[in-house]
């Protein structure tokens, strides 16, 4: 092989590892690995904060994380407990950066006894028995959080329907310069589930269209991989 011909060949792999990295090919590249985190049965779905299940995204707990500390919210309402693991975690991280933070989370069932175990969860979250958008358990949320800075996370029912009800209840929740986040946008094709139905992704663009209070922060989408896509919401007006 001529000089010319080993650098027209080197040239050529230059520019297909440069397509490889960018653009289209590396969107799917994302979802490939997407699907193989979502669907995998080792992954997320064994995740658990201090031996209490906790379905949750190591990478989208980061970035929480980082809200929470610039944030330093007086209440960070959870819709969606599960086991309580989320909650606690939470609650761990506010009173790092808010030692009089707590935890609001709320849920149709009650699974939270192994999380009642650790004194944070009595001391720093209050858990509402019932469903998110109940007016008496929202009026009572509505009345603690008054005049309070306030960071909202949404994870209970992701249908589509009941999402854009939470978004409309606890919206106006959110402090200015504060986040709500919309968790699990991924499902309904966005990439994966695509059986699932118009879901959190839907009531999210819907939601969207009709205020100007909030604006997708891209930024939390900078550890290139995310269970909530166009999830992360900064209140800006």
């Amino acid at each position: 092989m001529n000089r010319v011909a080993f650098l027209v060949l080197v040239a050529g792999a230059i520019s297909c590892v440069g397509v490889y990295l960018h653009g289209t090919s590396r969107d799917v590249v994302l979802d490939r690995f997407h699907a193989l985190f979502y669907n995998s049965q080792t992954t997320w779905a064994k995740n658990d904060w201090l031996g209490i299940t906790t379905l949750q995204n190591p990478n989208d707990v980061w970035i929480t994380q980082e809200i929470i500390a610039e944030v330093r919210p007086d209440f960070i309402i959870e819709t969606g407990t599960w086991h309580g693991g989320s909650a606690i975690l939470w609650a761990m991280l506010l009173e790092q950066v808010n030692p009089d933070g707590r935890v609001i989370t709320i849920d149709i069932d009650d699974n939270t006894a192994a999380a009642r175990e650790f004194p944070i969860f009595p001391a720093r979250v209050d858990f509402f028995h019932g469903s998110s958008t109940d007016p008496q358990i929202v009026e009572e949320i509505v009345r603690r959080v008054q005049g309070k800075t306030v960071l909202v996370i949404l994870d209970s029912d992701h249908r589509e329907g009941h999402v854009r009800r939470e978004l409309e209840l606890y919206a106006p929740l959110v402090s200015l310069g504060s986040y709500l986040i919309v968790q699990d946008t991924n499902v309904n094709g966005h990439p994966i589930r695509v059986d699932f139905g118009p879901g959190p992704m839907e009531a999210l663009d819907d939601f969207l269209q009709s205020q100007e209070s909030f604006e997708i922060d891209a930024s939390r989408e900078r550890l290139l991989f995310t269970l909530h896509p166009r999830g992360y919401l900064k209140r800006v007006r």
